[in-house]
């Protein structure tokens, strides 16, 4: 019998904290989104080679100004060549989340300074600044968002910037007010903790370092030897051997 692995997805059956949430869904505390960013070519590779800067002027205040929503960052920036904008695929580590979804809400510029990470603006709440209605989001810290990939740029930009987000994600980075003690793990790109490392080893079918914490891996398997086939088959006729017996 000849069989052949090619890694591994997770998926999850209970409430942990998913990429992928629409727009109209309200963002859980602590969770990870995928999120859309709005820019220009410029400012495009000064964001991925050096992170976001807060914006200081907007309907929530000092923060970046991100969406759910892509059709709303591909809106952005407003007074340009829409042909000429970049919109950016971000990862967004949420923390606490503040509804803001009615014109002078109490908390509408405070929320940051009353423990608040993240103000969610969610979709069609009749805020006067919201004319378009599409779910908006604003996140007081910069170095909670990464980015991932570009979602949408001029074709002769396009690639150009893929590989700088590429590039960009090999590089272990430092959470900010660390003091380097935090960091990205290059391998899963989740946060490290003081005193608390990743298991790391080699991929068993492939021979790449893979960290226990990853969601995903793959590999061809053309690229194992001939014995190393040969010792997993086995390995595998065994295990369905005794499971049978089992059943």
């Amino acid at each position: 019998m000849s069989l052949q692995f090619f890694g591994w997805e997770v998926t999850y059956d209970d409430d942990s904290p998913r990429l992928e949430l629409g727009a109209s869904q309200e963002p859980k505390d602590r969770g990870v989104y995928t999120m859309y960013h709005g820019t220009t070519v410029a400012n495009a590779r000064l964001i991925i080679a050096n992170g976001f800067l807060q914006s200081t002027k907007g309907m929530l205040g000092n923060g970046v100004y991100v969406s759910r929503d892509r059709k709303k960052a591909e809106r952005y920036p407003l007074n340009i060549n829409a042909a000429d904008r970049v919109v950016l695929k971000l990862h967004v580590r949420v923390g606490r989340v503040k509804r803001i979804d009615k014109d002078n809400h109490p908390m509408q510029y405070t929320w940051s300074s009353n423990g608040y990470d993240t103000a969610w603006v969610p979709p069609n709440c009749g805020m006067k600044a919201v004319p378009s209605g599409l779910e908006e989001d604003c996140v007081f810290d910069p170095s909670r968002i990464t980015v991932v990939d570009i979602a949408k740029a001029p074709n002769s930009e396009l690639e150009p910037l893929k590989q700088l987000v590429a590039n960009s994600l090999r590089k272990p980075k430092v959470a900010v007010g660390s003091g380097g003690a935090a960091a990205d793990c290059s391998l899963c790109n989740r946060k490290l903790q003081q005193n608390s490392a990743h298991v790391k080893q080699a991929c068993w079918g492939c021979g790449q370092s893979i960290c226990t914490l990853m969601t995903k891996h793959t590999y061809h398997a053309g690229s194992k030897s001939q014995q190393s086939q040969s010792e997993e088959a086995g390995y595998l006729e065994a295990v369905c051997a005794q499971l049978q017996g089992k059943l």
